[in-house]
């Protein structure tokens, strides 16, 4: 066996056994609907905090999804996972996990945080009726560019759902949710 072969099966096996821990964590430990509610709002507290005019797009929202922390490993093929909770008007109105995997030159892990805004009813209404909702498939988000200044210009948002992805450091660039699963949970 050459040792390229030896250390590529050892990394799949490590990626696979985080993501297995990532996503079939006993109930015990995973995190509770009020953890993960707190944690929601710490997250659009600081969203509000470093983006200007933030707020006033999520007042013209109909619902916002948040997932405060979503996982990304990969040694060659990868996946990530998070758990968040979809806000209607400011009040909880259900808990959700997103998953995702990819093949290709990846190594290492990050955490980012993920804020969807929904804009009209009718997008909404489609993503709670949709089991396992796809993003690219049963709905496209528009990932918005903060512009100078770190401020959205509301005026120009014309999606019916957009997208929020940053860091520690601050908002994310080019990055895509495409191919990712968005589905319903108990807490």
């Amino acid at each position: 066996m050459r040792s390229g072969s030896r250390y590529g099966a050892a990394g799949l096996a490590l990626v696979v056994a985080l993501l297995a821990a990532l996503c079939f964590a006993p109930r015990g430990q995973a995190a509770s609907g009020p953890e993960i509610d707190a944690d929601a709002r710490a997250t659009l507290a600081r969203f509000f905090a470093e983006v200007y005019s933030s707020r006033e797009l999520a007042n013209q929202a109909v619902a916002i999804l948040v997932f405060p922390t979503i996982v990304k490993a990969g040694f060659g093929i990868g996946g990530e996972y998070g758990e968040g909770v979809l806000h209607i008007r400011g009040r909880t109105a259900g808990f959700y996990n997103i998953i995702s995997g990819s093949i290709g030159f990846q190594l290492g892990a990050q955490a980012r945080s993920v804020i969807i805004m929904f804009m009209t009813d009718t997008a909404l209404a489609k993503f709670q009726r949709t089991d396992g909702w796809k993003v690219g498939v049963d709905g496209s988000i528009t990932i918005i560019a903060v512009g100078a200044g770190g401020a959205v210009d509301t005026n120009s948002i014309s999606s019916p759902l957009v997208g929020f992805i940053f860091d520690q450091k601050g908002l994310m660039y080019n990055l895509t949710l495409e191919g990712s699963k968005i589905t319903r949970i108990a807490r």
